[in-house]
C-alpha cells in the first residue's frame, strides 16, 4: 500500500493530533491507510456493512453513526455531494479541535476545498496521489451545511443524502415491481433493499408471512424502517453475500448493485445471485432486474434449473430464475 496523504502529514508533523481524546474517522473504507493513527483512540464511523466489518476486524472501535464529541476528526470524503457537505458539517460540529478532510479528485475534493476556503482559514494542506488533504480548527461556521436528516423525496418516500436513488423511485425497481406475480410465497427476501420501495411493493402481494429486507447501507435501511411499518417486515443490516438467512426462502427479489467505484463490476450481482441460490428452497424463485448490458445469464444458468427474461426495455431486463440446482454460498 502506498503511503497515504494522512500518514504523510502525520509523519512529517504538518498535521498534529491532540495528545488526548477520541479521534473521529468518518467514512474510512476497508483498505484505508490508518496505520499512523493511535488505534485505541479512534472511533470509526462507517455505515456500509462490509467496510464496517473489515475495520472492526482490524481492531477499530466502529459504529454506524458518531457518538458524543471528539478531540479531532478526519473525514474521508464520500462521492455524493449532499452527503459530503453534511458529513463535513457534522464532523465540524462535534469536534473540539482540528478537522481534516481527505479525498480524491474524483470524489469532489477540489470543489470542497474551494467552498471551505471561502468560509474559513486552513491550517495546512497536502496534494498527493490524485487527491488532497487539508485541515482547519473546528468552529460553528458550517452549521448551514448540516443535514436535516431523512426527508420525503419527490415521490413522498423517506430518503437520505447519499443513498441510492434518493431523489426518486429507481426505474429499474419500478419495472421489477410491475412484473412480479401476484403470489410470491410465504417467506420472501429483498436483497439490497435500499430505502424500501421494492419491499413495499412486494408486501402488496398475497400470502406473504415474512419479508426480509437485507441492506448493507445503514442510512438506507433506516429510511426503509420509516417507509415500511408492516409487521411482516424484518430488517437486516448485512452484506448480502455473507448474510446468514434465518429460514429458507420461497422467493428472492433484487435490484443488485453493480458499482464499487465508477466502473461497473458484474461480480457484485453474481455474488447476490449465488447468495439467493443458497438461501432459496429447492423450488424457489429469484426475480432480478438489471441493466441490459450486465452479463448475469451465465451465472443464473449455472445455479438455476430454469431461467427466462420476464420483461424488459432497451435499458433494463427482468430475469426470472427457478429451482436452484447447484446452490452454493
Amino acid at each position: 500500500m502506498a503511503t497515504s496523504r494522512l500518514t504523510t502529514c502525520l509523519e512529517a508533523g504538518t498535521f498534529v493530533l491532540p495528545d488526548a481524546g477520541r479521534i473521529l474517522l468518518m467514512n474510512p473504507q476497508a483498505d484505508t491507510d490508518l496505520a499512523a493513527l493511535p488505534r485505541d483512540r479512534c472511533h470509526a464511523v462507517q455505515g456500509f456493512r462490509p467496510d464496517f466489518d473489515a475495520l472492526r476486524a482490524r481492531g477499530f472501535d466502529c459504529a454506524p453513526a458518531p457518538e458524543g464529541r471528539y478531540a479531532a476528526s478526519i473525514v474521508f470524503l464520500p462521492r455524493a455531494r449532499d452527503r459530503a457537505f453534511a458529513d463535513v458539517a457534522l464532523a465540524n460540529a462535534i469536534t473540539d479541535g482540528v478537522v481534516m478532510i481527505d479525498g480524491q479528485k474524483t470524489d469532489g475534493i477540489e470543489p470542497m476545498l474551494k467552498h471551505l476556503r471561502a468560509r474559513l482559514t486552513l491550517d495546512g494542506q497536502v496534494s498527493k496521489a490524485h487527491g488532497k488533504a487539508f485541515w482547519f480548527p473546528a468552529s460553528d461556521i458550517l452549521s448551514d451545511w448540516a443535514s436535516a436528516g431523512p426527508a420525503p423525496n419527490a415521490d413522498g418516500w423517506i430518503t437520505a443524502p447519499g443513498v441510492f436513488s434518493a431523489d426518486a423511485v429507481d426505474p429499474a425497481s419500478a419495472l421489477l415491481a410491475e412484473t412480479l406475480p401476484a403470489k410470491l410465497g410465504a417467506a420472501v427476501a429483498d436483497f439490497g433493499a435500499g430505502w424500501g420501495y421494492l419491499a413495499a411493493r412486494v408486501l402488496e402481494r398475497e400470502g406473504i408471512d415474512t419479508l426480509h429486507l437485507v441492506e448493507a447501507d445503514h442510512a438506507a435501511l433506516d429510511c426503509a424502517r420509516s417507509n415500511i411499518t408492516d409487521p411482516r417486515a424484518r430488517f437486516h443490516w448485512a452484506d448480502v453475500p455473507t448474510w446468514v438467512f434465518p429460514e429458507r426462502l420461497d422467493t428472492v427479489v433484487m435490484n443488485p448493485p453493480f458499482h464499487t467505484s465508477r466502473k461497473a463490476d458484474p461480480d457484485l450481482g453474481r455474488a447476490f445471485i449465488a447468495a439467493a441460490a443458497g438461501a432459496l428452497k429447492p423450488g424457489g424463485h429469484l426475480w432480478l432486474v438489471a441493466n441490459r448490458h450486465l452479463p448475469y445469464e451465465a451465472t443464473l444458468n449455472d445455479l438455476f434449473a430454469q431461467v427466462s427474461e420476464a420483461a424488459g426495455s432497451s435499458k433494463f431486463k427482468v430475469l426470472h430464475a427457478q429451482r436452484p440446482s447447484r446452490a452454493r454460498r
